[in-house]
């Protein structure tokens, strides 16, 4: 009985705040289904009607929406391999006693900090600026022509500026894990004449795959996002090089003011963010049983 009164207690505190989470997230959910039927333009805001799918049609046959697709996809795994590379990399210098250790760490987590706008700005005007940016002042030093990233290689800028963001978060996550490491087996690994890459390969790695798994898990869903970045560098551009599917459908709603096929391509992005996200918590499920 006592324990039907604590449960009974214990749902209903939780009864409010679960209540406005499902009002938060269903309700501009519903909206968004509802004006992805509709034809609604702000820019014509006297037609409006239903259309049924026209939306999801014409949204698909935009010239950016299979460009904005594959931009998608590579950036959300180009940001994961160099996050993930570089965080183990990171979490490992690390992990070993060096003078200012605390410092050292503090520096290396503070760019997830940095709101992702001004994490742009600096990007696009202290670094990677073909005028006065650092890059440019190394490739004078060396004799070299100044690259003009952002034309040339957008996309790999983008990812660039992105990967810098999330390698703090991956740092941080994979140090925890190898702090977690038994120092017994380390000792026992090295008496068994194991060396770096030996101990790292069957020691540390296999040690490291719930880590790295929750590293993937987590940012891939905040990756499939990704929209001031591109706003405020690159444009999208040049054409769709850099356009990806969040911000095609800004392109399309805020730009073109056409609500119904921004709706429609919104749709689309929940979708397609849920079935990764099935998919990861599956295989986080599977990596976490073992």
């Amino acid at each position: 009985m006592a324990t039907r009164q604590t449960q009974t207690i214990a749902r209903s505190m939780l009864a409010p705040a679960v209540v406005v989470l499902f009002i938060w997230m269903i309700y501009p959910l519903l909206r968004t289904i509802y004006f992805s039927f509709m034809r609604y333009n702000l820019q014509r805001p006297d037609v409006f009607g239903f259309t049924g799918f026209n939306n999801y049609y014409y949204f698909f046959l935009d010239g950016g929406f299979w460009p904005a697709i594959v931009n998608t996809l590579i950036l959300v795994v180009g940001v994961l391999f160099i996050t993930v590379i570089g965080g183990i990399l990171l979490g490992m210098l690390l992990d070993q006693p060096i003078f200012g250790q605390g410092i050292v760490r503090i520096l290396v987590i503070s760019p997830f900090f940095v709101m992702p706008p001004v994490a742009a700005l600096v990007w696009k005007n202290m670094i990677l600026s073909p005028s006065y940016g650092v890059s440019a002042d190394i490739a004078k030093f060396f004799g070299l022509s100044p690259v003009d990233w952002f034309a040339q290689y957008p996309l790999f800028s983008v990812i660039m500026i992105v990967a810098w963001q999330w390698l703090p978060f991956a740092t941080l996550i994979l140090l925890t894990a190898l702090q977690s490491l038994d120092g017994e087996q380390k000792e026992a690994a090295e008496m068994d004449g194991a060396g770096f890459i030996s101990k790292f390969i069957y020691l540390t790695l296999p040690h490291l795959a719930r880590a790295i798994t929750v590293v993937i898990l987590i940012q891939t869903i905040f990756l499939l996002g990704v929209y001031a970045e591109i706003l405020v560098t690159t444009g999208g551009g040049p054409g769709y090089a850099s356009t990806n599917l969040p911000y095609l459908i800004y392109k399309v709603g805020s730009v073109g003011g056409d609500v119904g096929r921004a709706s429609a391509g919104g749709v689309v992005a929940v979708v397609l963010a849920n079935i990764v996200a099935i998919f990861l918590m599956r295989a986080v499920g599977k990596n976490l049983d073992k």
